[in-house]
C-alpha cells in the first residue's frame, strides 16, 4: 500500500492546482483530523441505521419461535415464504443504490428508513399471513434503498485504503443486531409475561426505533464531507482535495453525475461479476443462519427460550471478526486471502452441522459458521469499491453485486435446517473460496500488465524528457488493484 499512497500524492496535481487545492502538500495532521471527525459523526449513524434494518428483517425467526405462527395461523411452507418474499423486491430494487448519488443522502436515507420503520412496526398489528406478507414486501423495498448502497455512500467520504475497515464496522452491525438486539433482546421480550403476545411486542419494540432514527438521519446525516457542519473551512478544503484524489475531478456534492460510459465499463468488468458470484455464494449461507438458528438450536434439545439466548454468543464472535478482518485486509492489501480463509472456516462450520450428531460439536459448528460468513461478506463489499476508479463504476459495481448476490437468500431461506440444507451451505462457502482465489489471480495478472505498460511509458518519457502525471485512484497510470 505504501507505493499506492505515494503515487496518490502526485495524481491530478495540475487539476488540483487549478482548483486551488494541491493535495500533494496536505498537512497529514489535518487530514487525520478530517478522517477522525468523519468516523465519529458519520459512522455511528449509518451503523445504527443498518443495525435496525438488519434487526427488522431478521427478527422473523425469533417471532416465529415466540408463537407468531399460531397468532397468524400460518403453516410451515407459509413461514418459508415470509422469509423468501423479503428478497424478491430486495433484489428488484437493488438499482436504488445509485440514488445515493442522484439525491441528497439525508433525504434519501430519511425516506427509506421511515418506510421500513412503519412496515416493521405494522407487523405487530397483523392477524393473518397475507397481511404479514404485505408488510415484509414494503419492508424489503425500503431496505433495498438503504443498506446495499451504504458502502457506496462511504466511498464518497473515505479513500481506497480507508474504506475496508469502515465497511467492516458498518457490516458488523448485522451480527451485532442478531447477537444483542435480535437474540438477547428477543430472549428478554419473549421470556416476559406481557398482556400483548410476545411476538407482537417483539415487532413493536424493535420497529419503533427505526421511525425515530429516520428523523435523526434527516437532520444529521451529511451529504458530503465538504458540506459537513462538523468540519472547519480548512478541513473542508482537505476534504475537497481528497475527493479530487479519489475520482480525479472537482465536485463538492458529487450528486447527479452518473456516467453511462463508466456504467458500461463496469458491467463488462470481470471483477464485478466474480465478486457478485462470491456474494451470491455467501448469501446462501448467510441468509440461512439468522432465520433458522433458533430452530437449529431447538432441535439440539434446548427449549425455545434457551435457543434465543444461545443464539447470541456466536454472533458476538462474528461481530468482532468483521472489524478485525477488514482492518487486517486494509493494512496488508490482501483482501482475497482473508476472504479465502474466512470462507473455509464458514464451510467447515456448516460441514460439522451437517455431519456430526454431538450437540457440543454442532454448537461449535455454529461458531465457525458465524465466524466465517459475516466477516467474509464484510470483506467482499469493500473489495468491489477498492478496485473501481470512478463514482459511477463503484455504484454500478455495488448494484450488480447486490442484484446477483441477493438471489442467494432466495435459495438460502428455502433450505430446511436439516443435513441436506447444511451440506449445501457448506458447499457454497467452499465454492466462495475458489471464486476468491480466481479473482485474486486475475487481479495479480492485471497488476502485472499495468507494471509492464508503466515500464514502456517511462522509457518513452525518459527518452523524450517528459514528466508523466499519474492518476492512481481513477484507474489511470499507476493504478493498482488491491489483492
Amino acid at each position: 500500500m505504501g507505493d499506492i499512497e505515494a503515487k496518490n500524492d502526485i495524481g491530478h496535481e495540475e487539476e488540483a492546482a487549478s482548483q486551488g487545492l494541491n493535495f500533494a502538500h496536505i498537512d497529514p495532521a489535518v487530514e487525520k483530523r478530517v478522517v477522525k471527525k468523519l468516523d465519529w459523526n458519520l459512522m455511528p449513524l449509518v451503523v445504527a441505521l443498518y443495525l435496525m434494518s438488519f434487526l427488522d428483517r431478521s427478527n422473523i425467526g425469533n417471532a416465529d419461535a415466540a408463537g407468531m405462527s399460531k397468532g397468524i395461523h400460518e403453516s410451515s411452507p407459509q413461514f418459508v415464504w415470509l422469509s423468501t418474499i423479503f428478497y424478491i423486491p430486495y433484489i428488484l430494487f437493488e438499482w436504488m443504490a445509485l440514488m445515493w448519488k442522484v439525491l441528497p443522502p439525508h433525504i434519501w436515507a430519511f425516506s427509506c428508513v421511515l418506510v421500513w420503520g412503519i412496515a416493521a412496526t405494522l407487523q405487530s398489528a397483523t392477524f393473518n399471513w397475507q397481511e404479514m406478507m404485505v408488510c415484509r414486501f414494503f419492508l424489503a423495498i425500503a431496505e433495498a434503498g438503504y443498506g446495499p448502497g451504504i458502502p457506496y455512500l462511504l466511498s464518497f467520504f473515505y479513500m481506497r485504503d480507508e474504506i475496508g475497515r469502515r465497511c467492516g464496522i458498518f457490516l458488523s452491525a448485522a451480527p451485532f443486531a442478531t447477537c444483542f438486539a435480535s437474540a438477547a433482546l428477543a430472549y428478554g421480550i419473549t421470556s416476559g409475561h406481557s398482556k400483548l403476545a410476545s411476538w407482537r411486542l417483539l415487532f413493536l419494540v424493535e420497529g419503533i426505533p427505526s421511525i425515530v432514527l429516520a428523523f435523526v438521519a434527516f437532520f444529521y446525516l451529511p451529504d458530503s464531507p465538504e458540506k459537513s457542519r462538523f468540519l472547519t473551512e480548512e478541513e473542508k478544503d482537505v476534504a475537497k482535495a481528497r475527493a479530487i484524489r479519489q475520482v480525479g475531478e472537482q465536485g463538492t456534492t458529487r450528486l447527479g453525475g452518473i456516467s453511462f460510459k463508466d456504467a458500461g465499463e463496469a458491467l463488462t468488468d470481470p471483477k464485478n461479476w466474480l465478486t457478485a458470484l462470491m456474494y451470491f455464494s455467501c448469501n446462501v449461507s448467510f441468509s440461512s443462519l439468522p432465520v433458522f438458528l433458533p430452530t437449529i438450536i431447538t432441535k439440539m434439545g434446548f427449549t425455545s427460550i434457551h435457543a434465543q439466548g444461545l443464539s447470541a454468543p456466536p454472533y458476538f464472535l462474528s461481530f468482532l471478526l468483521c472489524i478485525a478482518t477488514t482492518w487486517i485486509a486494509d493494512r496488508t492489501a490482501q483482501r482475497g486471502l482473508v476472504i479465502i480463509t474466512l470462507s473455509c472456516i464458514g464451510g467447515t462450520g456448516y460441514l460439522l452441522l451437517a455431519t456430526c450428531p454431538s450437540v457440543g460439536v454442532r454448537y461449535f459448528g455454529i461458531y465457525l459458521a458465524a465466524a466465517g460468513i459475516f466477516p467474509a461478506i464484510a470483506n467482499i463489499l469493500p473489495w468491489v469499491l477498492n478496485n473501481q476508479g470512478s463514482d459511477t463504476k463503484r455504484g454500478v459495481g455495488v448494484a450488480l453485486l447486490q442484484m446477483i448476490g441477493q438471489c442467494g437468500p432466495i435459495l438460502g431461506t428455502r433450505l430446511a435446517p436439516n443435513v441436506k440444507g447444511m451440506a449445501v451451505c457448506s458447499a457454497f462457502m467452499f465454492f466462495n473460496a475458489i471464486l476468491a482465489l480466481t479473482l485474486r489471480t486475475y487481479l495479480v495478472w492485471q497488476n502485472k500488465k499495468v507494471s509492464e505498460r508503466e515500464s514502456e511509458v517511462a522509457a518513452v518519457a525518459d527518452a523524450d524528457g517528459k514528466h508523466q502525471i499519474v492518476a492512481v485512484e481513477n484507474e489511470g497510470y499507476g493504478f493498482r488493484n488491491i489483492l
